[in-house]
This record gives structure tokens, sequence and C-alpha cells, in this order.
């Protein structure tokens, strides 16, 4: 009776751990077209299957979804003529529907990136060719206000075909809630500022600090490792990746290691950069000539070491998203209208094609949320 108990303690045992890594999530996905599209992803088999889509917006680019999963942003990424905005919708979790809420201008033209704070409250975003970033205070009920702020950066850099004036690239919250990182692609700078989620004015323009890049770099996306302790920086026309140290707002380069290593200086075109939930690998995307994935192993003192390539199976990968258990990896081939699953091989962190796809027209931005 005794061993009985004991095999059936170890057999629910393990059902509760493979139930815990075989989990639906939805797949949101962005679009260089007016449709965000939600998918079902299972990670017991990373097979797909399409729940819904929503019409009307301009080009949406890149999306933002609330901790609880209720409400998604996304940037109109527009040109002046079009004027740049940033939409909110509901998203109902039981049925995996998302209604049109509100749309307020981004404060610039070209916005391309978005992010929300941990409580809901903020959202902010990265105008590219207007070169500033801009919060936004939401309301109960999701619905954007007018923009809070919107602060223009000054400045250029050394590659005057992309950096004759400021590009803002990216706007992330910091992973202890204190901070918002900017991007400037055009000035070679990265800017932290002080963060208040209650403030009306959320972000403190008279207390940044600046962290500089090498010259010609074009910082574009920055992602935090699971411990909070480190930084890694995609730098999409050099095609490299600084390691930082970070500590209360303050960025400590540790390392610069190279991303993309095809063609010459005018050839690269990195793109997204992401760490797997355990924090052991990390990964990058390349445009231009490569059209390829950088596999790096993460060290205990977060310094990098490359350990491979895998093609992404399409052109011009832009974002990509590891799943919520770290078991795939999808990648959005804008070019060639795909989207692309691989297998995170978990002992190894190469990746292998889970011979999946989605056919999608312009897929840009991948998120994932959980299933009700």
């Amino acid at each position: 009776m005794y061993m009985k108990k004991i095999i059936a303690l170890v057999v629910v045992l393990f059902s509760l751990a493979a139930s815990a890594q075989n989990k639906q999530f939805y797949l949101l996905i962005g679009t260089y077209t007016t449709d965000i599209h939600v998918y079902k992803f299972n990670t017991a088999d990373a097979s797909i299957k399409f729940v819904s889509k929503i019409s009307g917006a301009t080009n949406p680019s890149y999306l933002a979804i609330t901790r609880d999963g209720k409400f998604v942003y996304a940037v109109n990424e527009n040109s002046q003529e079009q004027k740049g905005g940033v939409s909110s919708f509901s998203f109902d979790k039981t049925k995996g529907n998302l209604q049109f809420i509100n749309t307020v201008s981004s404060g610039g033209d070209g916005p391309c990136y978005v992010d929300v704070d941990s409580t809901g409250k903020n959202v902010v975003c990265a105008n590219y060719n207007a070169g500033n970033l801009s919060s936004f205070k939401v309301n109960a009920d999701g619905s954007l206000q007018p923009a809070a702020q919107t602060i223009d950066h000054q400045g250029y850099s050394t590659n005057f075909t992309r950096q004759s004036k400021p590009h803002v690239h990216c706007t992330v919250f910091s992973p202890d809630g204190k901070y918002v990182f900017s991007n400037d692609l055009g000035t070679d700078k990265i800017y932290q500022y002080k963060f208040d989620a209650n403030a009306a004015v959320p972000l403190n323009e008279d207390d940044f600090s600046t962290t500089e890049v090498p010259d010609g770099s074009g910082p574009r996306h920055i992602t935090f490792h699971p411990n909070g302790k480190y930084a890694y920086l995609i730098n999409e026309l050099f095609g490299t990746v600084i390691a930082y140290e970070y500590k209360d707002g303050k960025l400590i380069e540790m390392q610069n290691i190279v991303s993309d290593n095809t063609g010459g200086k005018q050839d690269k075109g990195s793109a997204d950069i992401h760490i797997t939930p355990d924090g052991k690998y990390l990964y990058t995307t390349n445009r231009a000539s490569a059209n390829d994935i950088t596999i790096f192993r993460v060290g205990s003192t977060g310094m990098l070491t490359e350990i491979g390539h895998q093609s992404t199976m399409g052109i011009h990968p832009r974002n990509f998203a590891i799943d919520p258990t770290g078991k795939f990896l999808l990648v959005a081939n804008r070019d060639s209208n795909n989207i692309v699953v691989f297998t995170i091989i978990k002992s190894t962190g190469f990746l292998q094609p889970a011979n999946n796809t989605i056919q999608l027209e312009k897929p840009v931005c991948l998120k994932f949320t959980d299933i009700k």
C-alpha cells in the first residue's frame, strides 16, 4: 500500500510538471498592414491555431500587453503625412478577441516601439523619425489619455546616412520599475530617465543620464537578464551586442561582441534581442545579407560566448519571441511573409526547426500572453 501511494504521488508530480511545461498561450502578431492577429500556441507540440484578427489600425507594427493580459497597445507606425499614433485595445482572454478602444497621437512620426509599465497605468513609445519619446497615462478602461509629455532628443553621429539626427528606437521600463531606457540610434546614446508611475508627468526630463556607445553603432533594442543584474544591447549598424552590468539605473559595460558576422560595415542590420527565461542563452536577429539568428551562451557573470548561427528560414527577420516556458523561439520574417518556429535545445541552446510556420503578410512583432 505504501509503495502504491509513493508511485501515485510521483505520477501526480510528474503530471503537474508536464502540464506546467505543456501550456497554451495566446500569440499576438503586429504587422505592416492594418491587422493584428491572434493565435493559440501549444507548447506541447508547437502547434498553432488561428483565433481572430482585428483590422483598421494602420501599421500596428509593435505591440505591448499589460501584465494581466487585459489590454494591448500598438504603435501606428506612420509617416509625418499620415501622423503616428498609439492605439489601445481590450483583450478577451476567454475568446481571444481584441476590441478597439481609442487612438492618440504618438507625439511624432514613425513610432516603432511601445511598452507598458507593471502597474498598467503608463505607456511609453519611441518615435523613430521624429527623434523623440512620449509617455501616456492610462484610464481605468484601458484607454489612453493624450501624451503627458514628449521629450525631444538632440544631436547626431558619424553615419550621416542613418545618423544625421536623433532616431529613438526603443523605450523600455527597467526591471526594477524605476527607469525608462530609451535607445537613440541616431545619436549613439542610451538615455535613462527616472520614472514615477503615480506622477502626472511620469518621466523626469531634468534628471536623466546617458550611456554612450561607440560612434556609428546605432543602438536599437535592449533586454535585461531575468536576475535583473545585466542588460544586453543590440546595435543595428555595427551588428554588435554590448553586455552591461546593471545597477540602479546605471549601465557599466562588460563586453562588446559581434552579432552579425556577414558582409562589410555597410551590410549590417541587427534587429532584436531576447534572453531565455532561465537566463542561459541570448539570441539576436540579423537582417541585410545575414537573415539569421546568433546564439550566445550566458555565463554566470553575465558574459557572452557566441556558440552558433541559425538561418531564420526567411528574409528580413524583425522581432522574435521566446515562449514563456523557454521551449520555443518564433521569428517574424517580414519580407518573406512567414513566422518560423524553432525548438530550443535546452542542453546546448541551439535551434532546431519545429517544421511549423505561419504564412502571414508583413509580420513584425510577436508577443505571448496567458490564456484564461
